[in-house]
């Protein structure tokens, strides 16, 4: 397929802020995609070359772009960094200066090959290299195409397209019916690789994508708790079940196949390199292959006493990692398993999974399995709960027994109670970064006076207001978000955002910071939850971390959690 028609279906869903204009957009190109290049197509509106864990990065900067589009049409630098001032977008200098209307010879497959081989030049002499093949591949392509090859290559392509939009319009291209999302989405949260499950779904129909199953080196979309206030309340949902550790550290899926270790993240980055004590003793196991589920926690080597999160968060850099291991050692608490040799555990229920995990290991040291109890008594949940946050830890979640692993879904297969929720609202919530509002007063040499924060809408695949945020970051963390923020600016407001409120500054959904607030409470000026015009606020909201990298935009509470948390907080104050 010709990359001109993709470049068309970027136009358009620019042009849109309706999801369903955007679905339809969708589904209309993605029936046109052969086989062959659907992967490709897939991960360029996921606005990436592979997912996240694969550590594949374009590595192009904006004074190379300028190079490259000088290189290319024949113009001067200095004119170049003169149009861009004034248009601020290199993409829009690149489509005015091609100057070619009709559509490029070039293939998705060509194109996409071509910002592969861009990514993977490195070396001496690599920045030549890299402006010479995006030169050559704009001086090719047709303005149209050009202006999203620049904006791919920067990362300023902001389609606003989510994975969820994206599964649905895969499902009524291929099949003419939105239904087999479902199956897609499952897929999905087996290897955490939409493009490879278009490409399963395209070759192999229906039966492919049903007959998937989890490898090692392919990340499981992690599963997540729900909450409820009380053990009485867990025990009445769920029966007997297992009360497990809540760890406050680096959740951590660990792949084992051989001698090959890789550790993702939450957010399935590849984090191996952080942790090489935990891949030494890994790699030490006498399993073939294993994928298990844990929480990566630092602590004090003398004490053997666990650190907060704010400790174990220092563990994730790029340099000093053996001096950074030595002083704050990592250990890692397994509480589940998903795979053993050839056995897909997956699906097997809970209580299985835990005798095959409590038979691997048994030994305490830089490995140790969680420590859980099997009750349906509320008394002894809750001196359970008592004697894990005595000793540091964040909770409890609650498991049961005869539940499958549930990849990618938040449900009351697990549920989690933590020390914040015996009051009011003190437990923090996880919000997304939408916009901000010039400073004024004090703020105003700042550029930046608060912030418009909100919450995920799974069933809609949107984000909806939730607070505006002002206090809680110093004016040093202000004026580093000012800068990280106006590098995701957008002119208008994004696809996926529902919000009454307008600030100063778009910003696309995808900074993640955790906030605090006294409860929640009705608000007509917020659509979290809105109902005949009145949705749900944060009342006195301050934010209590910085950016959290280890979490993206559809990691934030969601819109039913805070619509739950609303309810019991009726309770509590009844």
């Amino acid at each position: 397929m010709k990359f001109y028609e993709l470049s068309e279906c970027f136009r358009k869903l620019e042009a849109t802020t309706k999801r369903l204009d955007m679905f339809n957009i969708l589904s209309e190109t993605l029936a046109k995609i052969p086989k062959e290049d659907i992967a490709k197509a897939v991960y360029m509106l996921q606005e990436t070359l592979l997912p996240p864990f694969f550590n594949v990065q374009l590595g192009v900067a904006d004074k190379m772009a300028e190079k490259a589009i000088a290189e290319a049409y024949g113009i001067s630098l200095e004119k170049i960094e003169k149009m861009y001032k004034e248009r601020g977008d290199l993409g829009n200098v690149a489509e005015e200066l091609n100057g070619k209307d009709k559509g490029s010879a070039l293939t998705i497959s060509q194109v996409y090959d071509k910002l592969m081989d861009i990514a993977q030049t490195s070396g001496e002499g690599s920045v030549d290299k890299k402006i010479k093949v995006i030169s050559d591949l704009l001086k090719e392509a047709s303005g149209l195409e050009s202006k999203y090859i620049v904006r791919f290559m920067l990362g300023k392509l902001r389609l606003g397209v989510g994975e969820a939009t994206i599964m649905e319009a895969l499902s009524m291209a291929k099949l003419h019916k939105r239904d087999f999302k479902v199956e897609l989405e499952r897929a999905f949260n087996l290897c955490s690789n939409l493009g490879k499950v278009a490409e399963v779904f395209y070759r192999e129909g229906e039966k492919g994508v049903m007959d998937f199953k989890i490898e090692t080196m392919e990340p499981i979309r992690p599963a997540l708790a729900e909450r409820l206030p009380s053990a009485e309340e867990i025990i009445k949902k769920l029966g007997k079940c297992a009360v497990d550790q809540k760890f406050d550290g680096f959740r951590a899926q660990v792949h084992k196949d051989g001698d090959k270790v890789k550790v993702y993240s939450r957010n399935l980055e590849d984090i191996t390199s952080y942790m090489p004590e935990i891949t030494d003793a890994v790699r030490k196991l006498k399993i073939k292959k294993i994928i298990f589920d844990s929480e990566a926690l630092t602590y004090d080597d003398e004490t053997n006493t666990l650190y907060p999160f704010q400790i174990t968060i220092q563990r994730k850099r790029k340099h000093n990692v053996e001096e950074v291991s030595q002083n704050f050692p990592l250990r890692l608490f397994v509480f589940d398993i998903m795979l053993l040799d050839d056995a897909q555990l997956i699906n097997e229920p809970y209580s299985k999974r835990r005798e095959t995990l409590e038979r691997i290991f048994q030994k305490e040291g830089t490995i140790s399995k969680s420590s859980i109890i099997i009750t349906d008594n509320p008394k002894e949940f809750d001196k359970f709960f008592e004697i894990t946050v005595g000793n540091g830890l964040e909770g409890v979640v609650a498991k049961k027994l005869d539940a499958p692993y549930a990849a990618g879904a938040r449900n009351f297969n697990w549920v989690k109670l933590k020390r914040s929720y015996k009051s009011r609202l003190d437990d923090t919530i996880d919000t997304v970064i939408l916009g901000y509002f010039k400073g004024k007063g004090l703020r105003a040499d700042l550029g930046i006076g608060a912030l418009l924060v909100g919450v995920y809408d799974e069933k809609a695949d949107m984000f909806r207001t939730i607070a505006k945020v002002g206090s809680g970051f110093s004016e040093e963390q202000f004026k580093e978000l000012r800068k990280i923020l106006d590098d995701e600016k957008v002119d208008k407001k994004p696809a996926r955002v529902d919000s009454i409120l307008v600030p100063d500054v778009w910003v696309e959904p995808k900074y993640v910071i955790a906030i605090k607030a006294d409860e929640i409470t009705k608000s007509p000026i917020h659509t979290c939850g809105a109902k005949e015009g009145v949705g749900y606020a944060l009342r006195f909201p301050r934010a209590v971390t910085f950016i959290r990298t280890d979490k993206k935009a559809e990691d934030t509470n969601t819109v039913k959690e805070i619509e739950e948390m609303f309810e019991e907080q009726k309770r509590v104050k009844v």
